[in-house]
């Protein structure tokens, strides 16, 4: 099913990265290869950060796990994904910048507002705001957080934010009240930060249809993962004027043999170049705008897979501009 004809304007990073009917490449934090159950050395992040604005990645993505759940068995990058960014958006300059996702029933919607603000303006509108509701129960009793409760937190959570981006605005939710007599700042450089909704964040498709600027979502089958991108379309048709993007991650181990067949790994796939640069055009035919790529099982030297991506699978693909 053919794509609108236009995504909406919103800060730099999401008009770079999301283009109608183009795939671009980012990478998901951090960048090497770790075991389960073992934390990442974050050696060399802040450089390898550099080297994937330089080679051409359109995005690097963060995961917000505040707590080592063993059962979950991923840490990600250990930082605390806002100030993580703060140090990267004075470290790059184009890269875009996000969070894949802020869980927000964990988190007080004025503080996402302020950090995802604050990012935004250290970096010139290059923030990027995945929003998720959680998967990880064992979480929520730390907080004294209601795991049932995550679905209506998560709608109250997207309005507070929203509200935020006016000046002085008036809201009132089940988190707070802002009585119009004070405002937050910075405001995000463009006036407003797009919300990406991840998975089905507890809500109904159509809700979450209307009320993201995108969807992120996990690897399936491709016929499976192109009748989901058509009916989240056709959602979006129904309510909005403009097309919506749609980003999946992808996990990849890049064999040293261009032409190496494909082996599924844990939500990827190991394989060539060949492979992998055959797979990256089917999904922007089935209407994937990004993908971000995960190497955390990779065997091969980070810096040299990087080079190797950047020189046989990127130039298929929409450059960051």
């Amino acid at each position: 099913m053919g794509q609108l004809s236009e995504f909406p304007e919103f800060n730099r990073a999401y008009n770079r990265t999301f283009q109608p009917g183009r795939l671009t490449i980012g990478l998901i934090s951090p960048l090497e290869a770790y075991t389960i159950g073992d934390a990442p050395t974050m050696e060399r992040h802040i450089e390898r950060a550099q080297l994937a604005e330089k080679l051409g990645f359109s995005a690097l993505w963060l995961r917000d796990i505040p707590f080592n759940v063993p059962a979950f068995g991923d840490v990600g990058q250990m930082l605390d994904p806002f100030v993580y960014l703060g140090a990267l958006a004075t470290m790059t300059k184009d890269i875009g910048l996000g969070i894949a996702s802020a869980v927000l029933p964990l988190r007080h919607p004025a503080h996402v507002a302020k950090g995802a603000a604050s990012v935004d303006m250290l970096s010139g509108g290059r923030m990027l705001l995945g929003v998720a509701s959680g998967d990880r129960p064992e979480e929520y009793p730390a907080l004294a957080a209601d795991y049932e409760g995550r679905a209506a937190r998560f709608r109250d959570s997207i309005n507070y934010i929203r509200a935020t981006f006016q000046d002085f605005p008036e809201f009132e939710g089940q988190q707070g009240r802002l009585n119009g007599h004070m405002d937050m700042l910075p405001k995000p450089d463009s006036g407003r930060i797009p919300l990406l909704m991840t998975g089905g964040a507890q809500q109904t498709p159509e809700w979450g249809a209307e009320f993201g600027d995108g969807w992120m979502t996990y690897p399936r089958r491709l016929d499976a993962q192109e009748q989901a991108i058509d009916a989240y379309r056709e959602n979006v048709r129904a309510v909005c004027s403009s097309d919506k993007p749609v980003m999946q991650s992808l996990y990849i181990d890049v064999m040293a043999t261009n032409s190496a067949p494909a082996r599924p790994i844990a939500l990827g796939y190991a394989a060539g170049t060949d492979f992998l640069r055959d797979h990256l055009k089917q999904l922007e035919e089935i209407g994937v705008n990004h993908v971000a790529l995960n190497l955390r099982y990779n065997n091969a030297d980070i810096e040299e897979t990087l080079y190797r991506l950047a020189e046989e699978v990127l130039p298929h693909f929409t450059a960051a501009v």
